[in-house]
């Protein structure tokens, strides 16, 4: 965790290269264990993401961790927990050198022939070394290992920067002494810290696909759906014109209770793709099964929240199947303007069944297609093609669905959505209407204020 956000880091090979020469006391070498521990806790620890490994030299180098060794950052931590120091004199050169030769061989688990992941070393020091390090470094740079360089106390600053990657003032940090180096910490966690990323933590609020930027993120859409003004959710219109829906739902016996708790999540599901408000779209719900039965006319509710809990509340009627009365309800009653349906725009609506109509339904489909509405109809398990074919609007075969199975219509749910907007895309007129309305609104504001100018 980084500043309270949760870090992706770049897949990375880090070594740290740790000096524990006699002038480190015990317990300062204690404090640069913690150090490597806070670095370490805010990186993504596996085989295929961060590997870390820990040198640890005085007069003579010893591999602590190899890059190979941890799979998991817990076991990581423990290893370094257990670092004894060497308490002899400064080979930091050496230690480099065994860094190149050993630490970041493919033997030792560094991904040599993978150019896209890291390699980076941190080298604590608090001396002078005894041995040259200046070819040496300018070797392990040459082999694009990333050189950081920190000091600490009577440390020899000119050694730090031979050692160290451009541009220096990045890479070489000092600290008065150990027990302040835990300071660096937050340093290393924002330098391996590739995007602070709100979506792998699942911290935003986009309905559909999170696209993370940096420490911010943004929402996109499925194909098929756009992204609604909010900049949130998704609708399968773009805008979210402004349309009329009715769902003519099936309750009759056939459909079983399991089987309608299914039917309700499907509506559930198109609502979800919908931009629900006064001026775009407003939904209503009939269940038909002998008689028909309004649940809720358009524009009652008005949000997407209340629509899905008063379809989840929706009780199963249980009897016939009188699918033409049902269709004869919807022309006469639910897209009239009594019955909340707003004059201009376009109707739709998706027509739900599971077996053969007890009534006579080609009027009523006839009569609901020249009004000039869209019809949609779904059909499972006992469901009459021809009839569904009878319903559905032009081209038939984008207007009909069917399936055996009531498990499987979350399929044909996700198909819809995408079917859903109007031919000739009243969004896109709409947005361009608004546009006009703009610049003209924009016209007069200056026309108006050079008139008083004027004066």
């Amino acid at each position: 965790i980084f500043w309270g956000v949760q870090c992706r880091t770049r897949p990375t090979d880090l070594v740290f290269i740790v000096d524990s020469s006699r002038s480190v006391r015990p317990n300062e070498f204690e404090k640069i264990k913690v150090f490597l521990s806070q670095v370490t806790e805010s990186l993504d620890v596996g085989p295929n993401a961060t590997r870390v490994g820990v040198i640890n030299y005085a007069s003579t180098v010893k591999n602590e961790v190899s890059l190979k060794t941890h799979r998991t950052k817990a076991s990581l931590l423990q290893a370094v927990r257990k670092i004894e120091p060497l308490s002899t004199g400064t080979m930091t050169g050496l230690a480099i050198q065994f860094a190149i030769n050993r630490a970041f061989s493919e033997q030792e688990g560094a991904r040599v022939h993978a150019p896209e992941i890291n390699k980076v070393a941190i080298i604590v020091t608090d001396g002078r070394p005894q041995d040259m390090v200046k070819d040496v470094a300018a070797r392990a740079r040459a082999l694009g290992i990333e050189m950081f360089a920190i000091g600490v106390g009577r440390v020899d600053m000119h050694t730090l920067r031979q050692i160290a990657s451009e541009p220096l003032e990045e890479h070489v940090d000092y600290v008065e002494s150990y027990s302040v180096i835990e300071k660096l910490s937050s340093k290393f966690q924002e330098a391996f810290c590739a995007v602070s990323d709100l979506c792998a933590t699942g911290d935003h609020d986009c309905q559909q696909i999170c696209v993370s930027a940096g420490t911010s993120y943004t929402c996109a859409c499925k194909e098929g759906f756009i992204l609604n003004s909010d900049g949130k959710t998704c609708s399968a219109c773009s805008g979210g014109a402004a349309t009329d829906l009715i769902f003519l739902i099936d309750g009759s016996k056939s459909v079983r209770p399991e089987n309608f708790e299914l039917v309700k999540r499907f509506i559930n599901q198109i609502v979800d793709s919908l931009d629900v408000s006064d001026k775009n779209a407003q939904v209503g719900l009939v269940q038909y099964s002998s008689t028909v039965r309004q649940e809720f006319p358009l524009g009652r509710f008005k949000n997407k929240k209340d629509i899905k809990a008063a379809v989840r509340k929706m009780t199963y009627m249980e009897k016939g199947t009188m699918t033409g009365q049902a269709l004869k309800y919807l022309v006469d009653n639910s897209f009239a303007i009594s019955s909340g349906a707003r004059p201009g725009v376009p109707k739709v609506a998706i027509v739900f069944t599971d077996g053969r109509s007890q009534d006579y339904i080609n009027d009523a489909a006839k009569k609901a297609k020249e009004l000039g509405y869209k019809m949609f109809a779904i059909g499972v398990g006992n469901a009459v093609e021809d009839e569904l074919k009878e319903i559905a609007s032009e081209p038939v075969v984008e207007h009909y669905f069917y399936s055996a199975d009531f498990r499987t219509i979350n399929q044909i749910g996700k198909k819809l959505q995408s079917k859903m907007c109007v031919e000739e895309d009243p969004c896109e007129c709409e947005a361009i209407v608004k546009f006009q309305t703009k610049v003209d609104n924009l016209l007069k504001a200056i026309l108006r204020q050079e008139a008083v100018q004027g004066k």
